[in-house]
């Protein structure tokens, strides 16, 4: 964390100075605004704390609860979102407080007695070491506390506005503020009655049933959901050994329980296996009562008994596994530019049981809010916004495909598989995907296509960028090269230097003075929009900062301070990433993603890839 470069700060450093929109905040929601965020969930909230970080747009979201979410149903958190609360600094503080998977224990039907169960596998959670940040489980209500938190310490002091609800929408694109929106008051003394909002876009993150969706004529297509499940958190006295590790339960009678501990030491989570529902049961499942749910539990888990104590939250629920063609309101065959976006369960819904709603959504959001604020804030065009529904639409097909294999793998009775260790087998040979790091967005004017990947082949073009560790020089520190990575709209330049340093001196000077780079606006910091860092591929005690360009040491803030927090060593670069004894420029987009990567004699092809994405 860096503080201190405008002046001495005595108070909590997390607090960022007021700007534009945060100044003088109004409290009652403005009739025009920038965005409308429509929903405050997983996906809605890293939406606006994105967006927060540009106070120079006027950002609402609103929410037809009266308040925050108290319980809420998703709780798994994978690696690739431990990575991104990094970049909005409270990756430490929820580790702290969640419980954290490190195994996974596989339960079925004991060959010797059929009735009873018995453990068959263990097998490690992250079998490869792909992150350095482990997977998680908290309640997705504390995810959201923490995006407000950030919001509210943002320049922009971004809050939610509780209590309306959206209702429908119009689009004139002859308007100033093309989307007019009716919302409706659903507490205080006001409730019931309506008002208008005009907006640049809305984003539509209102869940499964979204209204937003509706309004813009998408909808959910796919498989009916023909399997019901309970789920319940509770306390409770057991003697099953494994109450304290996530499980994967299956009895003789192909019922089946996910066993998900949660945190805090005691309280866990149930998926319960309810059995397949008809056709024509019109949700009567879905009445199933929380003593029938205990007692299914109890029938899977025999010869062990559940005494449940304290019943924290339960539902009935079946999910099945749809996606919308589009993630816009942009009709097929027409050029417009989208105004509308919908994100996570209003466009893709599937399982809980692989741990993937909630994260692939806030995922959504990631990759939509930053291309918000780049068009709004005048970097970037319009055309920016047409690449979101392109990428994550892929990527949701991808998962709900993965999620109905790991759902029917679930539901089959283990003695009629052909490898009675097929689901165990499954679960680490495609550890990555759920993990949340097979994300792979294909080429287009975001993402490069792979022409010099042998030059850092560590760093996969369109996957997210892995963090290597270095040494940062000016303190000796070792750290993680991309936990420096902010939420805040900027592109990272890593140039990892080349052994002879000819090569390095032209190319600095060429960022210094002709380079994109050098497309930041002169009233702004010269690093606002470019992050740019240089990594030695020696030993920390060998660079001497007194050489090293000065593009790598900017002068920011007020007082002209030098930034010594650029230059980083790392002499086992080349084992650890690949990357090439020539050296390489790694390009990473403001979602953490890697866009090119390019050698350093590449200046055209760098300044060409820039071209279409920065207007200025």
């Amino acid at each position: 964390m860096q503080f201190h470069h405008h002046g001495y700060v005595s108070g909590e450093p997390r607090v960022l100075p007021a700007a534009g929109t945060g100044v003088d905040r109004p409290a009652e929601l403005p009739d025009e605004v920038d965005v409308l965020i429509v929903g405050t969930g997983p996906a809605g909230m890293i939406t606006a704390a994105q967006l927060s970080r540009y106070p120079g747009v006027t950002t609402r979201i609103v929410e037809r609860r009266g308040g925050r979410l108290e319980v809420g149903q998703a709780d798994g958190i994978q690696a690739r979102s431990v990575e991104t609360f990094q970049a909005f600094g409270f990756a430490n503080r929820i580790i702290e407080e969640a419980y954290r998977i490190t195994t996974m224990s596989f339960w079925k039907p004991d060959p010797a007695d059929p009735a009873c169960i018995v453990r068959s596998a263990r097998v490690p959670d992250d079998p490869t070491g792909i992150s350095e940040f482990p997977h998680l489980i908290v309640n997705q209500a504390r995810v959201q506390d923490y995006f407000a938190e950030y919001m509210a310490n943002s320049p922009s002091r971004m809050a939610p506005d509780f209590g309306l609800e959206f209702r429908a929408l119009t689009i004139d694109e002859s308007s100033e503020y093309p989307v007019t929106v009716t919302l409706r008051h659903t507490t205080g003394p006001r409730t019931g009655e309506d008002r208008t909002v005009r907006a640049k876009y809305v984003v539509g993150c209102d869940g499964a049933r979204s209204a937003v969706r509706e309004a813009i004529g998408r909808e959910l297509v796919g498989d009916q959901a023909l399997h019901a499940w309970g789920v319940m958190d509770v306390l409770a006295v057991t003697d099953f050994p494994d109450i304290r590790t996530k499980c994967a339960i299956q009895s003789h009678d192909g019922g089946n329980i996910l066993l998900i501990p949660r945190e805090g030491g005691a309280l866990f989570r149930m998926y319960v296996d309810l059995g397949e529902v008809s056709p024509d049961d019109h949700g009567a499942v879905r009445t199933t009562t929380i003593d029938q749910i205990i007692a299914r539990a109890n029938a899977i888990l025999h010869p062990f008994t559940l005494d449940v104590r304290n019943v924290a939250w339960h539902s009935v629920y079946e999910v099945g596994h749809r996606l919308t063609d589009k993630f816009d309101d942009v009709p097929a065959g027409e050029s417009r530019l989208p105004r509308v976006f919908i994100t996570g369960d209003a466009c893709h819904t599937h399982s809980a049981k692989a741990g993937q709603g909630m994260n692939v959504s806030m995922q959504d959001g990631f990759n939509l809010g930053w291309k918000l604020g780049h068009v709004l804030d005048g970097r970037g065009p319009a055309s920016l916004l047409t690449t979101y529904s392109a990428e994550r639409q892929l990527i949701a097909k991808n998962l709900i495909d993965f999620d109905k294999e790991w759902s029917a793998l679930m539901a089959t009775r283990p003695e009629d598989r052909a490898d009675p260790a097929e689901l165990e087998e499954f679960y680490v040979k495609t550890f990555e995907f759920p993990s949340g790091f097979m994300t792979c967005y294909q080429p287009s004017v975001l993402i490069a296509e792979p022409v010099h990947q042998h030059l850092a082949t560590g760093f996969p073009i369109g996957k997210r960028f892995k963090s290597p560790e270095v040494t940062r020089v000016c303190d000796a520190n070792r750290v993680h090269l991309g936990h420096h990575a902010q939420a805040d709209g900027r592109w990272r330049i890593y140039v990892f230097a080349p052994a002879e340093p000819t090569a390095l001196a032209e190319f600095a000077d060429w960022l210094a003075t002709d380079s994109p780079v050098t497309r930041t606006p002169k009233d702004l910091d010269a690093d606002a929009w470019f992050d740019v860092k240089v990594i030695y591929p020696v030993p920390y005690e060998e660079i001497d900062l007194g050489r090293v360009p000065e593009v790598f040491l900017p002068r920011t803030g007020p007082f002209q301070l030098i930034d010594y927090e650029k230059v980083y060593a790392a002499a086992d670069i080349g084992e650890t990433r690949g990357v090439s004894p020539d050296g390489a420029v790694v390009v990473v987009r403001p979602d953490q993603y890697v866009a090119n990567v390019l050698p350093l004699t590449a200046a055209t092809d760098l300044t060409a890839f820039f071209e279409p994405i920065f207007e200025t």
